[in-house]
């Protein structure tokens, strides 16, 4: 595995690891959270509607939360063997 993958894997696991520890789903990164709770949930508490802005504000990505949600149902962290 080249760096650059190992580094995106680890920087993966550790988002994961907050995500974890803040009561969420083991295998789902903040972003995901964020946008499956904000958006897709409804959820009308003030802390997502933040969080999801915060979130994609620190990529200067407005569609970094969506794209994070998608890449994980895609399973785009996963080597291509195992997405099947």
């Amino acid at each position: 595995m080249p760096i650059k993958e190992w580094l995106k894997q680890i920087l993966i696991a550790v988002d994961q690891f907050f995500n974890a520890m803040a009561f969420g789903y083991a295998d789902e990164t903040i972003s995901c959270r964020c946008y499956r709770n904000f958006v897709l949930e409804q959820d009308k508490r003030i802390r997502w509607r933040l969080m999801y802005h915060l979130v994609n504000g620190l990529f200067f990505d407005r569609n970094h939360c969506r794209d994070a949600y998608f890449s994980e149902i895609d399973r785009k962290q996963y080597p291509e063997s195992f997405r099947k």
